[in-house]
């Protein structure tokens, strides 16, 4: 799964970066950054999902006991986030690799315009060879607008990039028909289907004392993952070497299989799931481009703009004759898609005073009809 994978995402659970949660362990985190490192040399991309900046904070800040006011543990998280950030960049920096911190919340990844924005970054940081190091931004978040765990922000992320798979590393070998701990009869299971309804039964309850999911939400994640088509591998961060293990094709941990292909999966939900906010009309050559030759849509190619719409919204694609071909997220405005409509991409700056992307809509962000 992993040695065919060529964009992953990497989650590594607070007990596995952190020092029984005081303060980071920074031995472990070098370790993280050298297989990372190995996975970048075998041609993979890969973005790290990494907990610690609240246990990285409470040391900082000598606090013995980690606090319940949502407050505090703001300020923790603060703290914390800059030493996170440093020990990452140090370690990679050992490796030759330029890391990047991103923070993320739910708001990021539901309004369309931010997400295509957090999209873009990521996309071009993975084409610059950069490690992106995401967490939730914990300084600014409520209970109510969190993602809960980091394994659900995985998934988010492994969606939003259209990754390959998905590994979440913990302190547990992966998932088995029950708790292992209170059922000496529980089997391992090596291979599953994301989709089985009985995962979240048999997940029930088995968790560390330090992270914040249990494996329910690691079962959680990997339902979520799979709808974008990615495959997903729970192991454990204790097996030697295991990120460089996986890509070069050992079976370690459980597999939860995605059931259809990464874009397809995307392309199923631009074309059945999103609600149109306007209408482009392209002339004969962008239809061409798209239908035959499979290409982004670019300003030329657009005759006509209905609707208001923002960045980010879904529009319908129309023949000249009015027929709806294609619909996809498109990169500008109504008002900016009717000032640039017409013109060649590099004229983009001079008419808008800034530039976004060369392509009003990008092919992977666009389903033909």
């Amino acid at each position: 799964m992993l040695k065919e994978a060529h964009r992953i995402v990497v989650k590594v659970g607070s007990t596995l970066v952190t020092n029984q949660g005081k303060g980071l362990d920074h031995a472990a985190l070098s370790d993280w950054a050298g297989q990372i490192a190995k996975l970048k040399h075998l041609g993979k991309e890969v973005v790290l999902v990494s907990s610690g900046a609240i246990a990285e904070g409470m040391q900082r800040l000598n606090w013995n006991v980690r606090p319940t006011a949502l407050y505090e543990l703001q300020a923790a998280a603060a703290v914390g986030q800059m030493g996170l950030a440093q020990a990452y960049a140090a370690s990679f920096c050992d490796h030759e690799l330029n890391t990047a911190q991103i923070l993320l919340t739910h708001g990021d990844l539901s309004n369309r315009e931010r997400y295509l924005n957090a999209r873009s970054t990521l996309m071009t940081l993975l084409k610059l060879g950069v490690i992106p190091i995401i967490n939730e931004n914990d300084t600014v978040v409520t209970d109510e607008i969190r993602f809960g765990d980091n394994d659900t922000l995985a998934a988010l992320v492994t969606n939003l990039i259209e990754a390959d798979a998905l590994v979440i590393l913990t302190d547990q070998a992966g998932l088995y028909t029950s708790d292992p701990r209170k059922n000496h009869d529980a089997m391992f299971l090596s291979e599953v289907s994301a989709a089985d309804p009985a995962l979240l039964k048999m997940a029930g309850g088995v968790g560390s004392s330090i992270g914040s999911g249990g494996m329910q939400s690691k079962v959680v994640a990997a339902k979520r993952a799979a709808r974008s088509g990615a495959h997903t591998i729970i192991a454990s961060g204790r097996e030697t070497e295991v990120l460089v293990r996986l890509a070069r094709g050992e079976s370690i941990g459980t597999r939860l299989l995605a059931t259809i292909p990464v874009l397809a999966a995307r392309k199923q939900w631009l074309a059945d799931y999103l609600q149109v906010s306007g209408t482009i009309t392209l002339d004969q050559g962008a239809v061409n481009a798209l239908i035959m030759d499979g290409k982004s849509l670019l300003p030329i190619g657009v005759t006509h703009v209905t609707g208001n719409f923002e960045r980010g919204e879904a529009v319908a694609c129309l023949t000249p004759e009015g027929r709806e071909v294609a619909r996809g997220l498109i990169n500008y405005n109504a008002a900016e898609t009717r000032k640039i409509m017409g013109k060649a991409s590099t004229y983009i700056e001079t008419i808008l005073g800034y530039v976004d992307e060369a392509e009003l809509i990008h092919r992977n962000n666009l389903a033909l009809l």
